[in-house]
């Protein structure tokens, strides 16, 4: 097996770039993609973290209701969690919520236990470790080019310092935010069956001095993101994000603007108050920002996962993975499994 890499480095997209939460399973509507594989795939990466020495902690988070006009809300959470089989989820009130963290402001909460952190450059590296161990060939600097579908198998032009042709029984396409230039790029697959493509960056400020908070902390969602949220890293140092900040989509990677623009620090400071009131100027500094491979458009209702195999668009030992934002980490062994599985079937 042979893993193609555009960059000169492991995870230096999307799959660094995030919160690094091991989400419950809480958002998502029941018996999507999203459901399915985060509640399936958070277990069993708490177990292959403890396994493989990988980094984390369960340290839980709070999801708060603000005003009261946010209540009925958190209160459909709490029964769309249960319906995705989160069970551990608690209903706190106000004065419940502030014994657990007294620098907290909100008239009610979720309490989610099963919610943690991870270091996800640890857990690529496992990740790299056991495909490896397996025989895998990691190829750096070896952008896709293009592919055609052949009765023999899929015949894979690979750019690069030194470009070949790859003759493979299977493909799986899981470029994030280029999955869908991969897919056009492949000659034979119907393009009718790839998905539009949009980007959301998301940016993320950090918090100078020790947050007062040992849960993660969590407003009530918004359409295309879960609201600017506190965060932990295993160091106990704060930060805050992601926004939602739609941007045009970039036809190369090193198109990628990451850079975080110090003004949208104020809509930081506003919305972080609502549930910190005591956050103090000037405590914020920018840190990075990560970019969510959006399928919908901004102002529509938020896309599943796609994982699109051969019964779909008819070329054997083909899949491909459209919108593989969060919780696309916790569910990522639960996601393996699936892609197997349209292998297994299809191949």
């Amino acid at each position: 097996m042979v893993v193609l890499e555009a960059a000169n480095a492991i995870g230096t997209g999307t799959s660094s770039r995030n919160s690094e939460v091991i989400h419950a399973g809480i958002y998502y509507p029941r018996g999507s993609l999203k459901a399915i594989h985060c509640v399936a795939g958070r277990e069993r990466l708490y177990t292959y973290c403890a396994e493989k020495g990988v980094p984390h902690r369960r340290c839980g988070k709070l999801i708060v209701a603000t005003d009261n006009a946010q209540v009925d809300g958190l209160r459909a959470l709490e029964q769309k969690s249960r319906a995705n089989g989160v069970a551990d989820v608690r209903w706190l009130d106000a004065n419940v919520a502030r014994t657990l963290e007294p620098a907290l402001h909100c008239v009610a909460a979720l309490l989610s236990p099963s919610t943690g952190i991870i270091d996800s450059h640890g857990l690529m590296l496992a990740y790299r470790g056991d495909a490896e161990d397996a025989g895998a060939m990691i190829a750096f600097r070896s952008p896709f080019e293009s592919a055609t579908v052949t009765a023999d198998g899929i015949l894979v032009e690979v750019g690069g310092d030194e470009p070949t042709t790859v003759l493979a029984r299977q493909v799986v396409n899981s470029a994030g935010l280029f999955a869908q230039p991969v897919a056009q790029s492949i000659r034979g697959l119907d393009p009718a069956t790839v998905p539009p493509r949009h980007f959301a960056k998301g940016n993320y400020f950090s918090l100078a001095g020790r947050a007062p908070f040992t849960h993660l902390i969590y407003p009530a969602p918004e359409q295309a993101g879960l609201g600017v949220h506190l965060t932990l890293d295993l160091a106990g140092q704060g930060k805050f994000g992601p926004d939602v900040e739609w941007i045009d989509v970039a036809a190369r990677p090193e198109d990628l603007d990451y850079a975080v623009d110090p003004a949208r620090c104020a809509g930081f400071y506003a919305a972080v108050r609502t549930y910190w009131p005591d956050l103090r100027d000037d405590s914020l500094q920018p840190a990075y920002s990560g970019i969510r491979p959006k399928i919908q458009a901004p102002g529509e209702t938020a896309a599943d996962f796609v994982i699109q195999g051969p019964d779909v668009h008819g070329v054997r030992g083909l899949v491909n993975l459209y919108g593989i934002e969060s919780p696309g980490l916790t569910a990522s062994l639960s996601l393996a499994d699936a892609v197997v599985a349209c292998l297994d079937g299809g191949a």
